[in-house]
């Protein structure tokens, strides 16, 4: 059913006996309806059904959301909050009607705040600075005395431009990701990502030598060409950001206001642009909204281009495999299914002919890598003197990843509410980032739209997002030189142990909350804008 808010169709209409916010038509508006008594039901049968007694002319807007959940009704702290402004909504409320200022515009606005916010932490490091041996006016990029590092600014965005052959002399040469390569130690090395994401620092790339070439012929003002290739992409991800608070608002019609946690999350100041994970965020968002749009098709392209990006929306497909053998619809498992491994080969398919070294350099690498400093090996290894092999650790990564994938499928198939997707890929998500050998600050991106959705404690999920950003401090601290280190090695070790231990709390209630009997409830979410009931006066006993 189309949103009355954002499409503009009719809700509830406030004409009929009864509806939802009749009494909120005007001022001293007044319906007869069959439930009033005495006089006013004979004047009901005078009239006839529907007749209207009001001073005012009826409003021509007549929309209602009846079915919104209504933050101030359900939130003590919100409730309270609100009593600055007049209050919490009241009973006969018209909600729905401000065509100015939606929902969705509101969340947009705070996102487009947040994204503002994150553009500014990393400003620092797109800084530029007089060459020291180029010829006069000639500059380069601030990086001295590890600046990325002490101003908390450092982004795989601006450090890989370099390294990747983006520049506008390497692509002048006819650079291409996947055809080009360097030499390294004796051993070539490729741009290292997967292909949506190699197309995305590419045309991003482009798009700033357009751009510098542009600005060089009229004359105009110009920066670095890392300056403007950091601007273009970061541009391009808020958008896909705002594409990903869109999609998770839609998929949430009746809590529109939980997404705030999204738009204003912390995670998103910090991490948004340092390095490309805004992207599978955007296209699981995508999916999930056409997942609960019954559009199975077009899920299954969502995750077949989400997994051209990185490893996780693949994830997807044993969750929905999940509710589709719960439910007997596995012929919508396999609609996605197929449509996600056909657009995952459409895509992958002509670089694969084209350049198969390049591209298998992606999987290759995170094969011949070890694990990397936030996670659980490296805590083990840190306290025991464990030291496994590559083969060894992947070993273990993908045993433990079958066992999430089918513990998940056991909590799915014995839920005793209705499981949804959103639940399900929190769960399979947060197992991926502990048990693999790969959990980048920046990867806890992936968890936010989830978790708003799987998660209605808002409060909670801040906290849990303001202290995953508050990591990233000492994580930066790791490398600096030991004289500049501002924090002993061991906080960062500790802050990460917390930070897993506070997200197998969220996946705890999530499973908890799946498992338990259906008749219980741990928020408020099931009340809705509605009239209030009779009032029923007690009778005297005498």
């Amino acid at each position: 059913m189309p949103d009355p808010i954002e499409s503009g169709s009719a809700g509830t209409d406030p004409a009929q006996p009864g509806a939802v916010g009749s009494h909120a038509m005007g001022e001293g508006a007044h319906l007869h309806g069959p439930e009033s008594s005495g006089a006013e039901q004979s004047d009901w049968a005078a009239h006839g059904a529907g007749e209207w007694d009001s001073p005012a002319a009826m409003s021509d807007d007549r929309r209602l959301a009846t079915d919104r959940v209504m933050p101030t009704r359900i939130n003590p702290m919100l409730a309270q909050l609100s009593t600055s402004i007049g209050g919490p909504v009241g009973q006969h409320a018209a909600v729905g009607r401000n065509r100015a200022w939606t929902p969705l515009r509101i969340l947009f606005l705070l996102a487009l705040v947040t994204l503002a916010f994150g553009w500014f932490g990393k400003a620092g490091c797109i800084q530029q600075t007089p060459a020291a041996n180029g010829s006069p006016g000639q500059m380069r990029l601030d990086w001295d005395d590890q600046r990325q590092f002490y101003g908390l600014c450092y982004s795989n965005v601006v450090a890989g431009y370099s390294q990747n052959r983006l520049t506008p002399d390497d692509l002048a040469a006819g650079a291409m990701p996947y055809r080009t390569f360097w030499t390294t130690n004796s051993a070539r090395e490729y741009i290292g990502v997967p292909v949506v994401t190699a197309a995305f620092m590419y045309v991003s790339a482009q798009a700033a030598r357009g751009w510098g070439a542009l600005t060089d012929a009229v004359g105009a003002p110009s920066a670095l060409a890392v300056v403007d290739y950091f601007n273009i992409a970061a541009l391009l991800m808020a958008l896909g950001w705002l594409i990903a608070v869109w999609a998770t608002m839609r998929s949430r019609r009746r809590q529109p206001w939980m997404v705030a946690a999204m738009a204003v999350s912390p995670l998103v100041i910090v991490h948004a642009f340092t390095a490309f994970e805004v992207l599978p965020v955007m296209f699981v968002a995508l999916a999930m909204l056409a997942w609960s749009r019954e559009r199975r098709w077009l899920t299954g392209v969502f995750v077949g281009l989400g997994a051209c990006t990185t490893f996780y929306p693949i994830l997807l497909i044993p969750a929905i495999a999940i509710l589709c053998v719960r439910y007997r619809q596995m012929r919508d498992a396999g609609a996605v299914t197929l449509a996600g491994i056909g657009t995952w080969v459409a895509v992958n398919l002509p670089v694969v002919i084209a350049y198969p070294s390049g591209w298998a350099a992606t999987f290759t690498g995170w094969r011949d890598r070890m694990f990397e400093q936030d996670t659980v090996y490296r805590l083990i290894a840190q306290l025991t003197g464990w030291s496994p092999s590559t083969t060894l650790i992947n070993a273990l990564v993908i045993v433990l990843m079958v066992g999430v994938i089918a513990g998940v499928a056991y909590v799915g198939m014995r839920a005793e509410r209705a499981p949804s997707l959103a639940a399900l890929m929190f769960v399979l998500v947060a197992g991926f980032l502990v048990v693999g050998k790969e959990w980048r600050p920046e990867s806890s991106l992936w968890l936010v739209p989830l978790a708003v959705l799987a998660i209605p404690h808002p409060r909670v999920l801040l906290a849990w997002m303001t202290f995953e950003a508050l990591l990233w401090i000492p994580r930066m601290s790791l490398f600096l030189d030991p004289e500049r280190r501002w924090l002993p090695e061991e906080w960062f070790y500790i802050g990460a142990v917390i930070r897993g231990l506070i997200v197998l709390g969220l996946v705890a209630f999530v499973v908890w909350d799946l498992l338990r009997p259906a008749g219980r409830r741990t928020s408020g979410s099931g009340l809705l804008l509605r009239s209030p009931s009779p009032v029923h006066q007690p009778v005297s006993p005498g």
